[in-house]
């Protein structure tokens, strides 16, 4: 009697339903820090010349994906699931600082970690920026 030999072709449509799956689910969560992020103090808040700082830094890191203004509309975004975020909105800006620190340090697909590529204080000096794009 000879056996079906099924599992390998299930294992391969399991693996590929989970990755599916898991990604697609992934770009329909909202993205939250946690509540800890929140206690994460800015040193360098309402420093002028950090903002001016992180908008040199924002021009070159940032824009390709969020945008000249931030909101979320750059020319790699646009092929992005899920889309970048408006960094203008009320939703975006009514964050603690330490929470936009938090993500911008741990990252979440498709947007990278930037801990260990920019330095602590650069990452201050672009939320500091990132503040002056309010609408």
């Amino acid at each position: 009697m000879k056996k079906k030999r099924i599992f390998p072709g299930m294992t391969i449509v399991m693996v590929v339903s989970f990755l599916f799956l898991g990604f697609n689910s992934h770009s329909q969560e909202k993205w939250v820090a946690p509540l800890s992020a929140d206690k994460i103090v800015n040193p360098l808040k309402g420093d002028v010349n950090a903002a001016a700082n992180g908008q040199k830094l924002y021009k070159v890191l940032c824009v390709v994906c969020h945008g000249a203004k931030g909101k979320g509309d750059g020319v790699a975004g646009a092929g992005l699931t899920p889309k970048p975020t408006n960094l203008t909105s009320a939703e975006f800006q009514s964050q603690s600082d330490g929470a936009i620190f938090w993500k911008i340090q741990t990252g979440r697909a498709p947007m990278a970690s930037y801990e260990t590529s920019i330095p602590e204080n650069k990452r201050w000096e672009i939320i500091n920026y990132i503040r002056t794009l309010k609408k």
